[in-house]
C-alpha cells in the first residue's frame, strides 16, 4: 500500500513538472526579430575599432570610414526587423555585410598607416625620405 501511494505521488510530481516545463517553454518562444549573433559581432567589431584608434593602428579617417560602414549595417538590421521577422535571407545578408566589415577592420589595422601621436594625421613612415642614395649623388 505504501508503495502504491509512493508511486502515485511520484507520478503526480512528474506530471506537474512536465506541465510546468511545457508552460515555461511556451512563454519563451523565440523572438522572430532577435539578432543576437549580429549584435554580438557588432559589439566585437566596435571594440576592435576603438582598440585600433587607441593603439594608433587606425587613423581617425580610417576609424570614421569603418564607423560609417557599421552605421550601414545597423540600418540594414533595422530594415530587416521592420516587418516583424528577420528571414534567413536577411540574416545571411547581414552576416555577409559583417564579414566584409571584419575584413576591412583587419586590413585597415594592419596597413602601414599609423597615428601613434593621436593628432588625427597619419604619421610619417620615414623622416629622411628625401635623403636617399639616389638623391645624394645629384647635388648641385
Amino acid at each position: 500500500m505504501k508503495t502504491k501511494m509512493l508511486l502515485g505521488i511520484l507520478a503526480l510530481a512528474a506530471a506537474a513538472a512536465g506541465a510546468h516545463a511545457q508552460s515555461a517553454n511556451m512563454g519563451s518562444a523565440p523572438n522572430p526579430t532577435a539578432t543576437p549573433r549580429v549584435d554580438q559581432r557588432e559589439a566585437n567589431q566596435e571594440r576592435r575599432i576603438q582598440q585600433g584608434v587607441q593603439s594608433g593602428q587606425l587613423t581617425q579617417r580610417e576609424a570614421a570610414r569603418l564607423e560609417n560602414q557599421h552605421g550601414r549595417i545597423e540600418r540594414a538590421e533595422d530594415k530587416a526587423k521592420a516587418d516583424g521577422k528577420v528571414t534567413a535571407r536577411e540574416r545571411a545578408h547581414l552576416g555577409n555585410m559583417q564579414d566584409r566589415a571584419s575584413h576591412d577592420i583587419a586590413r585597415e589595422k594592419h596597413d602601414r598607416q599609423r597615428d601613434m601621436d593621436h593628432d588625427g594625421r597619419k604619421d610619417r613612415q620615414h623622416a629622411d625620405r628625401g635623403n636617399t642614395e639616389r638623391h645624394q649623388g645629384k647635388r648641385r
